[in-house]
Order: structure tokens, then C-alpha cells, then sequence
């Protein structure tokens, strides 16, 4: 790995450049904490990865600036006003998510139920209803998606199983990471 700065027009972009021999084409990702990060073929000349990052500034500062914007302080405390005022947008943002990440599987989700829970950001009952901590909204939106998708998988696998982590991995196949970093924020 090797870091490396690209200047642009409106200002600079730091990001990691890392050379993979089993790399087809080049590979761009941004996570929540703004990390920039660029996975390339061997054979590629660095130059490459340079265009490419210049290519993409306007999504890169794009994605930067929506973490910004949805991160929430990992100590941020929430009251129950907080959750009376945002339950109703809660529920909409996990349907709308729960639609989209479910096409990876299918599964028949019973009801959604949207709480305040001090403990648990979600959790699947035997009959396949969800519950979902409001302040999933807040999180940046690869930490929701996990924890909608962790959700999903329990329908099927009612454990932590390899079974259900491969479950999770087809939709989600950084969630380790993502479980890790998750770990900050407190509920």
C-alpha cells in the first residue's frame, strides 16, 4: 500500500493506492471515516490510478461530503423527543432500504417495527418480524445497510453461523470491517 495525494482544480485528495496481482480493473471505494482508497491491477503503470482518481473527484467529494453530513458523533445522546420526532422518517428510510437489500434474498420479512431501543440497533423475531433502533438512520449508510442486512439474514439462519455470515457477505462483503468500525458508535 502506498499513499498518495492527487491536486485538482478545487483542492487536493489524499488517498491509499494498493496493487493486487488477482485485480482486473481498477477499484475505487470511499468508507465513513473518508478514507480513499484505490485498488489497481500489478500490471498497471501508477499513472493510471492518478487519472482515475482525477476522473472521479466530483463522486469522491460527493461521497466525502454525504458521510459528513449522515455520520453521527459516536457519544451523540439522542432523547425521546428525538425518537417521537424521527420514528416516522426512520421507518421509511429501513422500508426503503429493506426493499433494496432484500432483492439479494428474497426472504418474506414479516412486520417492521421502528424503536427506541437502549442496547440494539435491530433484532429478528422466530416469525421473520424486524426491529430496527431509529438512530440506524443516523449511522452513515454502509453501517445501516449492515445492520439491515444482518437483520434480513436472520430470518433464514436464526444464529451466527458461518452459514449466516456467508448469508451476509453476498450483499455485504466488507461486513467485517464494518462490524468492527460499527462498534464505535453507542447506542
Amino acid at each position: 500500500m502506498k499513499k498518495k495525494k492527487i491536486i485538482y482544480e478545487g483542492g487536493e485528495i489524499l488517498f491509499t493506492l494498493s496493487k493486487n496481482r488477482l485485480s482486473k480493473r481498477l477499484r475505487l471505494s470511499v468508507n465513513s471515516d473518508g478514507d480513499v482508497k484505490i485498488t489497481m491491477p500489478k500490471w498497471l503503470p501508477e499513472k493510471a490510478a492518478d487519472e482515475f482518481v482525477l476522473s472521479k473527484v466530483e463522486w469522491i467529494i460527493e461521497r466525502l461530503e454525504k458521510f459528513q453530513e449522515t455520520s453521527v458523533n459516536p457519544s451523540l445522546k439522542l432523547t425521546s423527543k428525538d425518537y417521537e420526532k424521527n420514528k416516522e422518517k426512520a421507518r421509511r428510510f429501513i422500508k426503503e432500504r429493506l426493499g433494496d437489500l432484500n432483492r439479494f434474498y428474497g426472504f418474506k420479512i414479516g412486520s417492521v417495527a421502528i424503536r427506541n431501543q437502549k442496547t440494539r440497533w435491530g433484532s429478528c423475531s422466530g416469525k421473520g418480524n424486524l426491529n430496527f433502533n431509529y438512530k440506524v438512520m443516523f449511522l452513515p449508510k454502509e453501517f445501516a445497510d449492515y445492520i439491515i442486512v444482518h437483520e434480513i439474514c436472520h430470518i433464514k439462519e436464526m444464529n451466527h453461523s458461518i452459514d449466516f455470515w456467508n448469508l451476509v457477505g453476498v450483499s455485504i462483503p466488507d461486513y467485517r470491517r464494518i462490524r468492527r468500525e460499527l462498534k464505535k458508535y453507542k447506542i
